[in-house]
């Protein structure tokens, strides 16, 4: 495979980040150069509102549903749940707690991440739902503490020595940066994470996931989700309303 043009865009790519030396081949890219590129590409926007087809499946369910995503970066991110064109849910996230209700079973749940971690089937916080929304990597990246190779023409970073108990992998499209593949996995836990992402789209010159699927699985129970964007617009007015009906049970968590 003649990968010369790979290399030129490449170089063009990396010489816009500024701040990188030149890279004569996709070979000679450093894990700082392939990282500072990633954080690069990170979109910046102060609204965005989506519309998804969700498929959410786990041991007991297989769900279709279409979603309203709304965001305020690094603020909220706001959803809601509907089956043909009636409401079953609305989420409101931000950086300090999960808000939830459901009409089917009126009930809803106030308080920390943990109801997030439950649905994801691995923990997680704010700022790690949104780089996953985003393309980007869900852990922070120091260019000192991780290692780069190419791997099937794509970057592969990885820690130079991975913690006992937690191995991480990240795997970088070389013409845009964004994610192709994140991989977590803790073997004393049983607990496996993998993010996959499929073409991304351009809106306003900015990189955004047209498919997510997200696997995971912690002592046999496994879940998937799968998420693809039919709409993206950027920076338009939008508003989170969220009201917890009366008379719902609050959901308590074990």
């Amino acid at each position: 495979m003649n990968l010369k043009p790979l290399y030129i865009l490449l170089l063009l790519v990396l010489a816009s980040c500024g701040g990188t030396k030149k890279i004569t081949t996709i070979e000679d890219a450093s894990a700082k150069e392939v990282i500072s590129a990633h954080k690069a590409v990170a979109p910046d926007f102060k609204t965005l509102a989506g519309r998804v087809q969700l498929v959410y499946e786990t041991d007991e369910k297989l769900q279709s549903i279409t979603v309203s995503l709304r965001m305020e970066k690094d603020k909220n991110i706001w959803i809601k749940a509907s089956v043909l064109g009636i409401t079953i849910a609305k989420v409101l996230i931000t950086p300090t707690s999960v808000s939830y209700y459901e009409t089917v079973g009126n009930t809803y749940f106030e308080g920390d991440f943990a109801l997030l971690g439950e649905w994801i089937g691995t923990p997680i916080n704010f700022q790690q739902a949104q780089n996953m929304l985003l393309g980007q990597s869900i852990f922070t990246l120091n260019p000192s503490e991780y290692k780069a190779e190419v791997f099937q023409n794509k970057f592969k970073i990885q820690p130079k020595q991975q913690p006992q108990n937690f191995i991480h992998s990240l795997f970088l499209n070389p013409e845009n940066f964004k994610i192709a593949l994140e991989t977590l996995s803790q073997p004393n836990a049983d607990r496996l994470l993998s993010i996959r992402y499929g073409e991304y789209q351009e809106i306003e010159g900015q990189y955004f996931p047209t498919t997510i699927l997200i696997d995971t699985s912690e002592k046999g129970s496994k879940t998937k989700i799968e998420m693809n964007f039919k709409k993206i617009d950027l920076n338009a007015n939008v508003s989170f309303p969220f009201e917890i009906p009366q008379g719902y049970e609050e959901i308590q968590l074990n």
